[in-house]
């Protein structure tokens, strides 16, 4: 195939890359520097002289507590701008897969969320993804994905090995529930999804659950520091309190994938652990 990803330079976008590079397709990888996904003529025209089979939408304003004072930005890149790709993709005759977040839901569930459950976002972030999802269109692939980690830029395993180093202390939220997720794995999946051209929703993430605070100590004892180091903390007690609301739990079930027969990606200790290993170098 020939594929078209949009915010490659984000972690997911830079796997993405990669994955579907190693597979044997032509990949035109475009962070927003090369493709602003918020400007309908650059999209219209970018899949047009590009021809792409498949468009791949890592792209999205991501900052979660900007986002509730940023409200026009964060509909713009994570709403409107997915309306512009699903135009390009049945103008040009391709197939757009769109990544969506576990923000999409209130968090309330005592459960694992599966892709029926209904949605019910408490911040901007989660609503502009939503829209983002409605925006794709029946014949998308929409892959919901959470707490993503990788080689690529900022996140939980990166931040948890800065802080080790640096010896100061660890707090990190004990209530607030979700699916660890690495990029590799998530992005293997996508390839799989869209070579199939699978129409349809699917929650992508590593198998398993944890909190923000066990998360914390498995990459503590990855890297062979004690895990004792990280204290709980509740959500409400952080200071500065964090503007936008964050699901108490996200965690999301693969149940789309275990019905359709398709492999789901493994526990989520097997990818950090490896990932632990690649950033320790």
């Amino acid at each position: 195939m020939k594929v078209l990803i949009t915010g490659a330079g984000g972690q997911l976008g830079r796997d993405a890359a990669e994955r579907f590079a190693a597979s044997g397709h032509e990949v035109v990888a475009a962070g927003r520097r090369e493709l602003d996904v918020a400007r309908r003529d650059q999209v219209l025209s970018a899949v047009d002289s590009v021809g792409p089979d498949v468009v791949v939408n890592c792209a999205a304003f991501t900052a979660v507590d900007a986002c509730e004072t940023d409200v026009d930005q964060a509909f713009l890149v994570n709403a409107l701008a997915v309306r512009h790709l699903a135009e390009a993709v049945r103008r040009f005759g391709a197939h757009l897969c769109h990544v969506s977040t576990d923000y999409v839901f209130s968090g309330d569930k005592s459960g694992p969320y599966h892709e029926w459950d209904r949605p019910d976002p408490r911040s901007v972030y989660g609503a502009s993804k939503l829209a983002g999802e409605q925006e794709a269109g029946e014949a998308a692939t929409v892959v919901r994905t959470s707490w993503l980690c990788g080689r690529y830029g900022s996140n939980m395993v990166a931040t948890v090995l800065r802080l080790a180093s640096e010896g100061g202390p660890m707090r990190f939220v004990d209530d607030q529930r979700g699916s660890p997720s690495f990029t590799p794995d998530v992005a293997s999946v996508i390839e799989r999804l869209c070579a199939d051209r699978r129409p349809g929703l699917y929650h992508v993430t590593n198998q398993g659950e944890a909190s923000w605070y066990e998360l914390a100590r498995e990459v503590l004892a990855a890297a062979g520091h004690d895990p004792d180091r990280v204290e709980p903390i509740a959500t409400a007690d952080l200071q500065p309190p964090r503007p936008a609301a964050r699901p108490a739990n996200s965690v999301l079930e693969n149940r789309a994938l275990a019905l359709a027969g398709l492999a789901r990606p493994p526990d989520f200790k097997v990818p950090l652990k490896r990932l632990v290993t690649d950033l320790l170098g």
